[in-house]
């Protein structure tokens, strides 16, 4: 059984969540709150499985109360709000550099078009949310330090002709990109490519949430295009990326086949049969395994290969399992791989 607290300053919203709820014999509500305030105190005191959280309420909004949470109580967190859709992507990213793992629209009431798609879809993220295993968030710090010198343990030396970083993410993985990607040097010229497990419809608004904080130029490749050095690259939703031997991209719809390699390690494993020795492979958080076999392909190309350690991990699903099969040369947070990448960028350029 799983245990669901509803946040929700609107008794009319409450009342539909709780109905939605308790048609699944699988979902139990564990409580409800009004307020951010009220939801830090019950979420302390009932422990529930998952926080179905609003944004807009009296006192403490959604964004500050699910960092209160999972500052002294982390449990799996899903905003949900009229403020969520696909055009409002300030307000998407926001929840989760907050800690939130998902987001959902509002179902809106029955007898709309879209009402029975999107309950199912809630009912469904519910289930799913409550298998993460969520970190507890530090405290924000009054003011952003980056790193300069690495741990003793990391060497560069291996990155002298590194050509191209590949980087895979999922659950929690926007603000962890973010993190590493702002702090990156103006004058960076080695070309990132990122595969993001993300909904439909997300990713052009994570692009540009992203671009904002970021001195490098982002981009969604099309077939041919050709990889060029400065620029960061995100592969398109529902699509496989490889890199061809002309340096070109070569995009393809991905196909639900399982004996397919999953979008981050079909990246992978092109890059590694591309660059050989010559790139950089980073698994960040996420659920699942997609990358840890990639991963493992690139280190037995002689790539660099880092997976994102437990401690800064929302989710410490990928990471472990490219840790557990000796996949990754070096385990980091993310400071430490943004420092990593300057250091490499910058010998190049010596």
């Amino acid at each position: 059984m799983i245990n669901v607290l509803i946040v929700d300053d609107s008794l009319t919203t409450r009342e539909y969540l709780k109905q939605i709820i308790d048609s699944d014999p699988d979902l139990r509500i564990a409580g409800e709150a009004k307020t951010g305030e009220e939801a830090v105190l019950l979420t302390e005191s009932k422990s529930p499985d998952v926080v179905i959280m609003d944004i807009q309420m009296p006192g403490i909004n959604g964004y500050e109360a699910t960092r209160s949470i999972m500052e002294k109580c982390p449990v799996p967190i899903i905003v949900h709000s009229t403020l969520v859709s696909p055009e409002q992507t300030e307000n998407i990213f926001k929840a989760m550099k907050a800690g939130a793992v998902a987001v959902s629209q509002k179902p809106p009431g029955i007898g709309h078009p879209d009402s029975k798609r999107l309950v199912e879809k809630l009912l469904k993220t519910i289930k799913l949310m409550s298998e993460v295993k969520v970190i507890q968030l530090l405290k924000q710090e009054t003011k952003r330090h980056v790193k300069k010198h690495l741990p003793q343990k990391v060497s560069t030396k291996a990155g002298s002709q590194v050509e191209l970083i590949a980087i895979g993410a999922s659950t929690g993985g926007p603000p962890v990109l973010q993190s590493i990607l702002s702090n990156l040097n103006t004058d960076f010229t080695i070309p990132i490519i990122i595969v993001q497990h993300i909904a439909n419809g997300f990713l052009a608004g994570m692009v540009e949430w992203l671009s904002k904080t970021t001195p490098l130029a982002l981009k969604i490749p099309k077939t041919g295009d050709r990889v060029k050095s400065g620029h960061v690259y995100f592969a398109p939703e529902d699509h496989r990326v490889s890199i061809t031997a002309s340096r070109n991209f070569h995009i393809h719809k991905a196909v639900n086949d399982n004996n397919l390699k999953r979008p981050i390690t079909y990246l992978f494993s092109s890059v590694s049969q591309t660059y050989k020795k010559n790139t950089i492979g980073i698994l960040l958080t996420g659920m699942g395994n997609d990358g840890a076999l990639g991963l493992k392909e690139m280190k037995a190309e002689k790539a660099i290969t880092i997976a994102q350690d437990s401690e800064s991990s929302v989710v410490f699903g990928m990471p472990k399992e490219a840790i557990q099969m000796d996949a990754a040369t070096y385990i980091l947070a993310p400071p430490d791989i943004t420092a990593f990448l300057n250091k490499i960028s910058h010998d190049l350029q010596k």
